[in-house]
């Protein structure tokens, strides 16, 4: 095994230091001894293979170095302090990064997410080699999905699609963004995945046969007008044809650009050369030329892109870029590595490599100021894999914008006094208005004022970056902060008379303290300010206090409910007692228990109880969307249920269809209902957007079972793109 990372660091790497990856590897080599891999396999087998692909990148020794320890601080004994005495600083430092990141943990609540993504911003901020690291192991662990739990490889494959992939965009690591999503397209959506491989299998001789003849064209004309190249044939990803298809909603048949062709050259003067002759032998289709050689995409990608018409009228893309660019658009940050730059002094190294990281230093700023960890981590997975637009200034800079940025975006992105002040726009010289979608190419001029009363409120629906969008929330926070607390304050007391209510009998207890800290209230003012803004219900929070704080009857017969059923648990332990729903409250008999229209439980679902007031207890599945907020908010009243005898009892439950908008789909569905002799509740159907329709089904059945068997009928019907079950 260490043979062959060596092989690789000699054929890849430069003045990497041999005797430190040999001593890397005995040390995770003794480390990991006892362990084991899920597959069986002793556990050094990861970090070796985490090691070769960052020697396939052409890393540097401490980066291959702390591949080889990357798991040694976090699943054994080994402390930081041994790393750094036994190695250096600059490896420890690495490994700790990575230790520090940890696994983000998907589909639990979202401020654990958030948190994790934060540490992972910081650490690459610090040194960016940490989350090249972390893409190496995620890969090696995605190829090697196949000995997970199922559960678990959806998981992880989830998280892969939304974090990790879109990262290794940013980073211009193509290679690795490409395979990484495969793999994720694989376990995610089994079915549709070998479906593709085996369509696009079933043409791949006829697709090759053209695609080679085009080629000998080619290589032919290049080398009669003496440009030096190499041509190849590359297929298209099937995650990327997978995504058009559902995207434009078209069938294999109708993606034509399946291969695409690459035309690597010496020079920049030798890609113009070659897309004249391009165009010159096959006609262009209009609209579909790219030049990312003239101005780069912010991941340091650089080609030029032309979708051409061939014989037969069949399309193809060919992509025309020098060597050095494909090495880049390849491995992406490793190409261009700030420790092997060249002939450029150290000073104009780090200055380069930081005009790469422009976008984590927004990132950073970004989510610096905002708090709500949902819109943080759906933010980080739109600004990380947005599509870009690039615009210049009146002077000819260029500037790159997020896709369908609006000229709101554009100003904030020049500076955050410029968006403040801005009082309109021209786009190549004539006035637009401020929420006009800009378009590759455009002159773009702001126009401001001294006299500008500020962003309004519409903004926040025009601008599409969330860098803008926080800054126009900054600015009304501060700027409008006297007004809202005067605003807040009236509200509030208007709440607290109409509810006969007292502020201070209220403003105590568990449900005042959390409610104050999810919105940062430290004072009275910052309570008022944030009702006056909009961002907390007066309404809703005298009536939440005030039901915590003054007893009522419904309340106590709510707080004997829970008493009871604390004091069997504790008496009874385990024994349970079914009820006429097929439902057992852990110890206590006779409670009224109603499912939750939400998230519709049947038998099979795990679940959970809720206690409510005066309608007994609540029953939710565990990844009902609104137990976990109920969770976060009155965790104590949530107990422990579970399934009994059902006694023939039918139960409810709805899932969602998404299809092609076609005739006779409905029909089908309703042949499936008859034919399992399943209950139908209620059926409606909606187009959710061009050719696709979304089909809301609601059924009577007795068990998870019955459930699984109709949605996967369903999902075997031509047209159904997905079926999943609903939730809050």
């Amino acid at each position: 095994m260490i043979d062959n990372l060596l092989e690789k660091i000699h054929t890849n790497c430069h003045n990497v230091d041999v005797e430190i990856i040999k001593k890397a590897y005995f040390f995770a080599q003794e480390a990991h001894k006892e362990q084991k891999r899920e597959s069986g396999e002793p556990y050094i087998i990861h970090p070796i293979d985490v090691a070769e692909i960052l020697a396939e990148l052409g890393m540097d020794t401490s980066t291959i170095a702390a591949g080889l320890l990357h798991d040694v601080i976090e699943d054994t004994e080994c402390s930081y302090e041994l790393m750094v005495s036994t190695f250096n600083e600059e490896v420890a430092n690495l490994v700790n990064g990575v230790t520090k990141l940890g696994k983000i943990q998907y589909k639990t609540k979202e401020e654990q997410q958030a948190d994790n993504v934060r540490k992972m911003l910081l650490a690459m901020a610090k040194d960016i080699r940490v989350i090249i690291i972390k893409l190496a192991d995620r890969l090696h662990n995605m190829r090697t999905l196949k000995f997970m739990p199922k559960e678990k490889q959806k998981l992880k494959a989830k998280e892969t699609l939304d974090i990790y992939a879109p990262l290794a965009h940013r980073l211009g690591m193509s290679k690795i963004k490409w395979e990484l999503e495969d793999l994720s397209f694989r376990y995610l959506h089994e079915n549709e995945y070998y479906e593709l491989v085996h369509q696009i299998a079933e043409k791949r001789v006829e697709r090759e046969t053209y695609i080679n003849n085009v080629i000998v064209d080619l290589k032919k004309k290049l080398e009669s007008s003496g440009i030096d190249s190499d041509i190849e044939g590359r297929p298209k990803h099937f995650y990327s044809i997978y995504k058009k298809m559902v995207n434009k909603n078209k069938s294999i048949e109708q993606i034509f650009d399946l291969t695409a062709i690459r035309i690597l050259v010496n020079s920049v003067k030798d890609c113009y050369g070659v897309l004249g002759i391009v165009h010159t032998i096959y006609r262009p289709i209009p609209g579909r030329f790219k030049d990312y050689i003239a101005m780069p995409k912010p991941n340091m990608y650089q080609s030029l892109h032309t979708t051409v018409i061939g014989s037969q009228g069949k399309t193809f893309e060919i992509q025309i870029r020098t060597f050095e660019m494909h090495k880049t658009a390849e491995y992406g940050i490793a190409a261009h590595w700030k420790y092997k730059e060249g002939d450029l002094t150290e000073e104009d190294k780090d200055k380069e490599f930081e005009k790469k990281l422009v976008w984590l230093r927004d990132m950073l700023e970004w989510q610096k100021e905002t708090s709500d960890a949902e819109e943080f981590i759906e933010g980080f997975k739109i600004d990380l894999f947005s599509d870009e637009v690039f615009v210049f200034t009146p002077k000819g800079v260029v500037i790159n914008l997020c896709s369908k940025a609006t000229p709101i975006d554009f100003a904030y992105r020049i500076h955050t006094d410029v968006g403040n002040k801005c009082v309109g726009a021209k786009v190549n010289g004539k006035i637009v208005p401020l929420d006009y979608t800009l378009k590759t190419g455009e002159i773009v001029e702001i126009l401001t004022s001294q006299n500008s009363k500020g962003p309004n409120m519409d903004w926040l629906n025009s601008a599409k970056s969330n860098q803008s969008k926080s800054k126009i929330k900054l600015w009304f926070k501060k700027a409008k902060k006297e007004e809202n607390i005067i605003k807040g304050k009236e509200l509030l007391e208007k709440e607290l008379k109409k509810q006969s209510a007292n502020f201070a009998d209220i403003a105590k207890g568990d449900s005042y303290e959390k409610l104050t800290k999810r919105y940062n209230v430290h004072c009275i003012e910052d309570l008022y300010a944030v009702i006056g803004v909009g961002g907390l219900s007066a309404s809703s929070f005298v009536s939440r206090l005030k039901e915590d704080n003054e007893p009522t009857k419904e309340k106590d017969l709510q707080e004997s409910l829970y008493k009871t059923i604390e004091g069997h648990i504790a008496k009874n332990g385990k024994q349970k007692t079914s009820d006429n729903y097929g439902i057992s409250v852990k110890g206590v008999s006779n409670i009224m228990v109603r499912f939750a229209k939400c998230c519709n439980p049947v038998p099979g679902d795990e679940i959970l109880g809720y206690i409510t007031k005066g309608r007994g207890v609540s029953v939710h599945r565990q990844d009902c969307s609104n137990l976990k907020a109920l969770i976060d908010t009155d965790g104590d009243k949530v107990v422990e249920v579970s399934w009994g005898s059902s006694n023939g009892n039918a139960y409810f439950a709805e899932i969602q269809v998404q299809t092609e908008d076609k005739m006779g789909i409905l029909s089908d569905i309703m042949s499936v209902i008859t034919d399992l002799k399943l209950h139908l509740s209620s059926l409606n159907a909606n187009p959710a957007k061009e050719g696709i329709a979304l089909i809301n089904i609601k059924i009577k059945i007795n068990s998870i079972e019955d459930l699984k068997d109709f949605m996967k009928k369903i999902k075997k019907l031509k047209g159904v793109m997905d079926v999943y079950r609903m939730n809050s």
